[in-house]
């Protein structure tokens, strides 16, 4: 079984990602995916320091994630020129090792996309867990954790679909807003539901 995890920003799908690992399932995790194919010397930094230009890089040729997230941040074609660019690259990455935990026999293996609507990679996965909260309490962690205006933070909520659009694409929800125990409980809940074994 494919389960894709997902959720939006600051609705704690590291954390529920964290609990299946420590269960021992099998994790893609496109974040850091996207953060091996940029690696120095990789194709894909090559083409983005085509494209955008040598003053993304820091002075010892990684990419700087925080000069490209200002530059793109605010601009849609700057946005989808990077997209169009890291993509196809972390999906190749992603079938790979799929395929690479099916073949060493893993029974269930877990998807962790977190823009997994907003990319349209729904035929990846059979199963989909969005991690949820309230809006109130997304805008409140996402402030804290990156140290980020009200506005600001709205900004970032507002470049992703709202959770409870997700919601309704999603077979489980769980609602992250209580305690790491009843978040627990309620993946624990889906998992025998669903058969998953890991």
């Amino acid at each position: 079984m494919i389960i894709g995890l997902t959720g939006s920003i600051a609705t704690g799908k590291s954390t529920v990602a964290n609990m299946l690992k420590n269960k021992g399932y099998a994790i893609v995790d496109a974040d850091e995916i996207a953060r091996k194919v940029v690696e120095p010397g990789s194709p894909v930094l090559s083409q983005i320091v085509d494209v955008f230009g040598q003053d993304l890089l820091t002075e010892v040729g990684t990419l700087n994630r925080e000069r490209l997230g200002h530059r793109i941040f605010n601009n849609e074609e700057e946005r989808q020129r990077l997209n169009a660019i890291m993509h196809p690259a972390v999906r190749k990455e992603m079938l790979r090792q799929k395929d690479e935990w099916l073949h060493k026999g893993a029974q269930t293996v877990i998807m962790d996309i977190p823009l997994l609507f907003e990319s349209k990679l729904q035929s990846f996965v059979e199963k989909i867990i969005v991690v949820s909260v309230t809006p109130s309490i997304q805008r409140e962690r996402l402030m804290e954790r990156n140290n980020l205006t009200e506005e600001e933070a709205d900004a970032r909520i507002r470049s992703q679909i709202p959770v409870i659009e997700k919601e309704d694409l999603a077979d489980a929800v769980i609602s992250n807003d209580g305690t790491r125990e009843e978040t627990e409980r309620q993946l624990e809940h889906i998992l025998q539901q669903w058969g998953a074994r890991a």
